[in-house]
């Protein structure tokens, strides 16, 4: 039992923060910890908080040797177990979120035993982490699917993105990957997960990911939307200077598309402000659409498209494929539109009222 306190201890913490780390009936997120952790870094870990300190703050604050506190921290840094930031002096820490933060980081990692762990876990907890609101991820429209003339703003545009940053990355995407590793998943490009700075060069030494050029972050962008691959990214309109992602994945993999299609949850992921329209006078209920729609929003019906606009999650991937050009996506009324959290405190503060958590005591 002793063993395991450490990681009940991290268990807690993670769920006390507004992403959620819920506990399953038959100790699920403890074997989880345990294949991830040591029990000395999960001592540790369960006592950061989501405000970066120096190693010497966190070790004043616990009582801790700073040596080894900070061996610790940049040990689990490395791992992505927790996040790490360069401050005015020292590197900063503070406590990472399962999902998304140390889940998305363990693609070099991910093998067999460790995917099926997230498995067994992720299919407990699935309906309670998803449900809760805000989403965690946001779908971005493909813009070859909005018509000229039509607003689109800079958040809701994945080029813009990539445009605006100054250093890219690829790496493989990790749903996809541990789909695989327990026999199911598809065979989907793996190489299209973005990550995004403003810092220069940020990326050019991380084992787990491969530069880029912005040219090339774009071409990802294209590779993905051919494939057939919905864009998401995290669900404020605003992002961390130093580090944001787009995803661009599938609902027979991803963690958070898989909830929209495998446990009917449709507020699993935030909808884009779009949805998609059919010109029937186009139109030639050729179906074309129907398998490229990760959400069963389309269906054909007197030789006609038809959209059921509850299902559509904006991300206009069927219009791409339409060979008589009738499928575009068209603005939500207002009253059909979520707001995007302006940023990432809004994103947490909104969340936790939503848990009931203090967010004054977490952070």
């Amino acid at each position: 039992m002793a063993q395991t306190d450490p990681y009940r201890a991290l268990a807690r913490r993670l769920d006390q923060i507004p992403n959620g780390f819920p506990p399953t009936a038959d100790g699920a997120e403890l074997r989880l910890l345990a294949r991830l952790f040591r029990p000395e870094e999960a001592a540790l870990a369960a006592e950061l908080r989501l405000t970066p300190e120096t190693a010497a703050e966190v070790a004043a604050r616990t009582g801790r040797d700073p040596g080894e506190t900070a061996s610790l921290l940049k040990g689990m840094a490395r791992r992505g177990l927790i996040h790490a930031q360069r401050g005015e002096k020292d590197l900063l820490f503070s406590l990472l979120p399962f999902v998304v933060g140390i889940y998305e980081m363990q693609s070099g990692r991910m093998d067999a035993e460790l995917a099926r762990l997230v498995e067994d876990y992720f299919l407990q907890t699935f309906p309670e982490v998803l449900g809760m609101q805000p989403a965690l991820h946001r779908v971005i429209p493909v813009e070859q699917a909005v018509p000229v003339g039509v607003e689109i703003l800079p958040y809701e545009r994945a080029s813009q993105m990539v445009n605006e940053s100054a250093a890219w990355a690829v790496s493989d995407c990790l749903c996809r990957k541990q789909q695989r590793l327990i026999g199911k998943g598809c065979d989907r490009p793996l190489d299209v997960c973005l990550a995004l700075s403003d810092v220069p060069g940020i990326f050019d030494h991380i084992p787990a990911l491969r530069a880029l050029t912005r040219e090339q972050a774009l071409e990802v962008l294209r590779r993905s939307e051919d494939a057939g691959l919905v864009h998401s990214t995290s669900n404020t309109q605003t992002h961390l200077p130093y580090l944001r992602y787009i995803c661009n994945c599938c609902a027979c993999c991803c963690g958070i598309l898989r909830g929209v299609v495998e446990f009917g949850l449709p507020q699993s992921v935030a909808h884009s402000a779009f949805w998609a329209a059919v010109d029937e006078t186009r139109c030639s209920g050729c179906e074309s659409c129907l398998e490229r729609c990760q959400f069963g929003a389309l269906a054909v019906e007197d030789g006609v498209a038809r959209v059921d606009r509850s299902r559509c999650a904006g991300c206009g991937l069927c219009a791409t494929v339409c060979p008589s050009e009738a499928l575009s996506l068209e603005r939500r009324p207002p009253d059909q539109v979520i707001p995007v959290p302006p940023d990432l405190d809004a994103w947490w503060a909104e969340r936790a009222r939503n848990r009931g958590i203090d967010l004054d005591r977490v952070r």
